[in-house]
């Protein structure tokens, strides 16, 4: 493909009257099409998604739809145990026969996944066009607008200037691809389906409609799956529309459209009406009515955070003065090399500060294709953009809640994205029956749990092996996502109706789980395990004990979560007090021989120096049970624990543990640590699309697979790097690296209820802003706080013990200049 010069369109900064390119912090852009999978760019709707590549001659969209699942429900999931049985177990760890009540655990304490399932990938739509010669392509340029979710292509063949744009519509749902040239009659194109992992199918044409109906048959994860039936609708101006041999020709078009659909049964039996009358819907509408719905729908919930770092991004620097719009930069922030070239420079260390933007609001766009308020699933492993590898894994593209659906949503709060935790939620709630049934079958108990493997059938069971199953504070570990959700919003109807109930049924199962450890008085859950890790005792590798550390974190969160809410909602005062009761009997957390958080309740031997979960800080990062103002030597402890495992010959560097590293060093307050983890998500462990992979040669995996956590964890990190809010007191600026000395950011949300936007120049604060989003009392901590002054409607606020202590009303702002 033959590259002259840029086809860029040319504006003018409003900053400084210089031309730039339209490349800025919203913007990927590449100089040639994909021509694998991880360059390919994503767009979805929170249901239909596609990765579209950009091909010349040959364009190519890989399908995808959330609920496309294979697998069915399991009666049989979960192997009675008992708490009589329990108790018996337990008692062999309280007498120091760990490996006996190991071996015990091993068979007895598996769950029965014969028809666990898998999430899968459809297919992929190619598009042919036989008149496009790729060796003639100039002019070539594809890019994705994160401001507008839109992929446009754009190329010139044989003096015609082409423009393809595709879209994933939420408010029509359906996949929208307009094929255009700025010549009549040059739009001819031939369209098939592939299907993937040989599902069964049924392909016809019928008009001008390639259809397909089939069942998500995956025999690999068990038997069952739903059915599917799917639609690839073409619209024309001009030309003609043909059909053979299960394909569809378009000759001499001026413009064609696709409208593309695909819908399961998986809880709606009325999917192929559905179908059909949303492909009808969006046929009867102009191209620029579907485009014009979408735009109105995605953006603005993009626009409620922009982010700008870099030379020239403090563009408002003088008191009163406005700050672009989002997706407007200063163009000494505009990089001129396409996306691709930059990650590889980001793979080098190379600091690229436009780049950590645009890496930052990709964790925002991701989240939003993936997970809407009215989405039928929320975003598993790899959300709904498969690459077709975890699905052909023992551990499959399901949910992981050992950390990996927990940093899916970890960008939500900070993110301004709260309103996309929905499906989580409804999916939590249909966790209950089921989590309730494995709660009474495998340890006689009351209330619901859910354990570390989790999919769309309601297995909560533990999974197959207990050296990664046997986590029954997994379903905790997620339900903390309700009162996260809470802390956020202040929503206290959501409190009543959604998270309270959800949260009080898990708090039942660990009241009841829970027991007196006879040789402390603790109340300690067990015997579980510390996700995916072992110990050694006497050289013998071990997996199962009472009370590993993480138990001890989610055990806290849910009972304190519970408690608060309780008091809040003044209701349920006994159990309340039963809460307060229990978490005056957990254990402290305790540090080891090396120095670090102990991650098991006795100092065992660690056999793994390098493993890549470290879910025994969770207490430090997300959560703030331990902090680095109250919590000194503990703080110190997780340090020196996060500094042995990446320091530890074979460390697993994966997409989530490098992600999970940039929120724990920016608590640290240790900028240019977070930063160099910041780096190696964006380089070693990202490709060219920037989406995040889990490098090969890591959890049984030969080669790199795509996993959505990354992306979404990373943006969280980095949201901590620029302001925290812990102790209830917003710290502005706690982990700024050299590298982001200059910039601004509005939109961002803190736990209690605000906005709060920000300007900085050689790492010092112009202005900031935090606006109240529900009433409440606020606090802020700037440094340097005696060289500004603040003020709340016009009037000054005095400052007191080197911080500033407000109580605003829902609209109410504070701001410090």
């Amino acid at each position: 493909m033959k590259q002259t010069l840029f086809s860029f369109l040319i504006l003018m900064c409003a900053a400084c009257g210089n031309a730039l390119a339209t490349t800025s912090a919203d913007l990927l852009w590449y100089r040639q099409p994909a021509s694998r999978w991880m360059q390919a760019l994503p767009i979805g709707n929170g249901r239909l998604g596609g990765m579209i590549y950009g091909g010349t001659h040959e364009e190519r969209i890989a399908l995808d739809e959330s609920t496309l699942w294979s697998g069915q429900p399991n009666p049989n999931q979960d192997k009675p145990f008992g708490r009589a049985r329990l108790d018996s177990l337990r008692q062999m760890f309280f007498d120091g026969r760990v490996k006996e009540g190991n071996d015990l655990a091993w068979n007895a304490l598996n769950g029965n996944q014969t028809s666990f399932g898998t999430h899968l990938p459809l297919g992929d739509l190619i598009v042919t066009f036989p008149g496009i010669d790729e060796k003639r392509v100039t002019d070539y340029r594809r890019q994705l607008d994160l401001t507008t979710a839109i992929v446009t292509t754009t190329f010139r063949h044989r003096g015609i200037t082409y423009t393809r744009e595709a879209f994933s519509s939420n408010p029509d749902e359906v996949l929208v691809y307009r094929f255009a040239a700025d010549r009549r009659g040059r739009i001819s194109f031939t369209i098939g389906i592939k299907i993937e992992n040989n599902l069964p199918t049924e392909l016809n044409v019928e008009g001008s409609t390639l259809n397909f109906t089939g069942q998500a048959l995956f025999p690999m994860h068990g038997p069952g799956g739903v059915h599917f039936a799917g639609k690839v609708a073409v619209k024309t101006q001009g030309g003609k529309v043909t059909a053979k041999d299960g394909r569809l020709t378009v000759s001499g078009a001026d413009e064609a459209l696709l409208i593309i659909n695909l819908r399961t049964d998986f809880e709606r039996p009325q999917y192929r009406a559905e179908l059909a009358e949303e492909v009808t819907r969006a046929l009867s509408k102009p191209y620029t009515a579907l485009r014009d719905r979408h735009v109105a729908d995605y953006a603005p919930l993009y626009a409620r955070v922009s982010l700008a770092l870099g030379p020239g991004s403090a563009v408002s620097a003088t008191p009163g003065s406005v700050s672009p719009a989002p997706g407007s930069v200063c163009c000494d922030v505009i990089a001129t090399l396409p996306t691709d070239e930059r990650q590889r420079q980001a793979d080098k260390g190379q600091a690229d500060p436009a780049f950590d933007a645009l890496y930052f609001q990709m964790g925002r766009y991701l989240t939003i294709a993936s997970s809407r308020a009215n989405s039928p699933l929320p975003i598993a492993l790899q959300g709904f953009f498969n690459d077709n590898k975890a699905c052909t894994m023992p551990w499959t593209n399901d949910y992981h809640l050992d950390i990996n659906t927990q940093q899916n949503y970890w960008a939500t709060g900070v993110g301004n994205l709260s309103d996309c935790d929905a499906p989580l939620f409804r999916w939590i709630a249909s966790l209950v029956a089921p989590g309730q049934k494995t709660a009474q079958t495998v340890y006689g108990c009351k209330g619901w749990t859910a354990h570390t493997t989790v999919n769309v059938w309601g297995y909560t069971a533990p999974s197959s092996c207990i050296a990664w199953g046997l986590h029954p504070t997994a379903g905790s570990w997620i339900a903390a996502q309700l009162w996260t959700h809470y802390e956020y919003t202040q929503d206290r109807q959501f409190l009543r109706t959604v998270a309270y109930p959800l949260l009080k049924g898990n708090a039942e199962f660990l009241l009841d789980y829970m027991t007196i450890d006879p040789r402390t008085g603790h109340l300690v859950t067990g015997p579980s395990i510390s996700p995916e890790n072992a110990f050694a005792i006497n050289g013998q590798h071990i997996s199962a004990s009472m009370m590993p550390t993480c138990d001890l974190t989610f055990a806290y969160e849910i009972l304190n979560a519970t408690l608060l809410s309780a008091r809040l909602l003044d209701t349920d005062r006994a159990f309340a007090d039963s809460l307060a009761r229990a978490i005056a009997l957990l254990p402290d957390y305790q540090i080891g021989r090396d120095g670090g958080i102990m991650e098991w309740s006795e100092d065992w031997d660690q056999p793994n120096p390098n493993h890549r979960h470290t879910c025994h800080l969770m207490g430090f990062w997300p959560f703030g049970q331990i902090t680095l103002q109250q919590h000194p030597a503990l703080s110190q402890a997780v340090r020196r624990t996060f500094d042995l495992r990446l320091a530890a010959d074979g460390w697993e560097d994966t997409e989530w543990s490098r992600a999970n590293a940039i929120g724990v060093y920016a608590r640290l307050a240790d900028a240019e640590e977070a930063y160099r983890s910041v780096k190696t998500l964006e380089g070693y462990l990202s490709r060219e699309n920037l989406l995040t992979v889990s490098p090969g040669g890591i959890a049984g995996a030969e080669n790199d697979i795509y996993a959505f956590d990354g992306n979404t964890a990373g943006t969280a990190g980095m949201a901590e790097m620029l302001l925290q809010t812990q102790n209830g007191s917003l710290q502005l600026l706690p982990a700024l690296p050299k590298a982001w000395s200059e910039g601004r950011f509005s939109g961002l949300c803190i736990r209690g209820g605000a906005e709060v936007s920000a300007q900085w120049r050689d790492s010092k604060i112009l202005s900031a802003t935090l606006t109240a989003t529900a009433d409440n009392i606020f606090t802020v901590q700037v440094p340097g706080y005696g060289s500004y002054s603040a003020t709340m409607d016009g009037h000054p606020v005095t400052p007191r013990d080197g911080q500033w202590q407000v109580s605003l009303r829902k609209g109410q702002s504070l701001t410090i200049r």
